[in-house]
């Protein structure tokens, strides 16, 4: 293989992206970098209290709250005017690491609903007081599968008339993975089964690529670019870039809206869709500079995920589905089963992928 046809050593934020935990070089990025809800300090949100309308919209709980993602939908339920509600573990209360967080959302008019996944009476004494469950639990903790629990939770408490399991990322029915990520997104596919077989009301959503993973990178392992990026395959399908904050916000637009219910909702922004290719061109752009561009065609990817060990293996499975692939956006939305996010909800002022790239440079 020619060396510049080489794939660099360190994955870590595609790593840590896959395994649903902020790599380190986002976590210390400034208060207003995107990624973070308008506001925060250090990693505690400022969430807006509740409008005086709240009692007329449903009540929800985010299971996972204090998660990466689930701290912007805490923010996004709390904005909108819902009596928001987090799940928290003993051990969560008690950590200091948590602590400011907690405090943040205490501050708020979060209410605290004490008990965990693995303890059935809890979960179902808290999902009684709720209307809607939020899951947001996430692979790096392994949950992904044991949110069978939550499903048999709701089915004992009978009263929840929507349930999102956790998903925020690519269409696990839709997706092209290879293993090793191929059977974390069958897990998913599981999950969503379960939930139709129960006859719960659900909404599976598929919200694409988290902005604070893949702009401060540029799309490449190990750091910004300097005077070259790797880019898998020939740089050409389309990925979907999304601010973490707007995640959350249509999250919570979809909870009470008759056309998302038992479907996919899609995040598929206009000013959000790029390929590889011009995500460079457009990072060049504003820069003024050049990066010399080392494409990796994917038979070299496929073989380097064969013989990679853990977890380079995963990140580059995971890479492929999203640059070689193009996971994004390779079908159509049909209206059998799928509404896309930003043309139900044309008020949300997302931010464009021009824009958050500013944060970057």
């Amino acid at each position: 293989m020619d060396t510049k046809s080489r794939l660099p050593n360190s994955y870590l934020s595609w790593f840590c992206f896959a395994l649903g935990s902020p790599p380190h070089s986002y976590i210390h990025f400034s208060p207003q970098v995107v990624g973070r809800p308008k506001g925060l300090t250090s990693n505690c949100p400022r969430v807006l209290t509740r409008s005086s309308m709240a009692e007329e919209k449903s009540k929800i709980l985010i299971i996972g709250g204090t998660g990466y993602i689930g701290k912007f939908i805490v923010h996004a339920s709390v904005k909108l005017g819902h009596p928001t509600f987090v799940l928290v573990r003993s051990a969560t209360a008690s950590d200091p690491a948590k602590a400011e967080l907690l405090s943040g959302f205490k501050s708020a008019g979060v209410s605290f609903l004490y008990g965990e996944l693995y303890d059935h009476e809890s979960l179902v004494k808290a999902i009684k007081q709720v209307d809607v469950v939020i899951s947001t639990v996430g692979f790096v903790q392994m949950q992904l599968a044991d949110q069978t629990k939550i499903i048999d939770a709701i089915k004992e408490a009978g009263n929840i008339k929507r349930f999102f399991p956790s998903e925020f990322g690519f269409d696990a029915d839709r997706s092209n993975a290879v293993e090793p990520v191929k059977s974390t997104y069958a897990v998913k596919s599981q999950i969503r089964r379960a939930v139709e077989a129960s006859g719960i009301g659900y909404t599976f959503f598929s919200c694409n690529y988290f902005a604070g993973y893949a702009l401060p990178t540029l799309g490449q392992a190990g750091g910004p670019p300097t005077d070259k990026i790797v880019i898998l395959g020939d740089g050409n399908p389309k990925a979907i870039v999304v601010a973490e904050e707007d995640i959350a916000m249509y999250t919570i637009k979809s909870v009470d809206d008759p056309r998302t219910l038992n479907k996919n909702l899609y995040l598929r922004p206009p000013g959000n869709i790029y390929s590889h290719n011009e995500l460079v061109a457009l990072w060049e752009k504003k820069t003024g500079k050049t990066l010399e561009k080392i494409y990796v065609p994917e038979d070299e990817v496929l073989k380097q995920i064969q013989e990679s060990p853990m977890p380079l293996n995963i990140m580059l499975a995971f890479n492929h589905a999203i640059f070689v692939k193009g996971d994004s956006t390779n079908f159509e939305i049909d209206p059998s089963f799928g509404v896309e996010a930003s043309q139900l909800y044309p008020d949300v002022k997302y931010t464009s992928i021009d824009e958050l790239i500013n944060h970057f440079i």
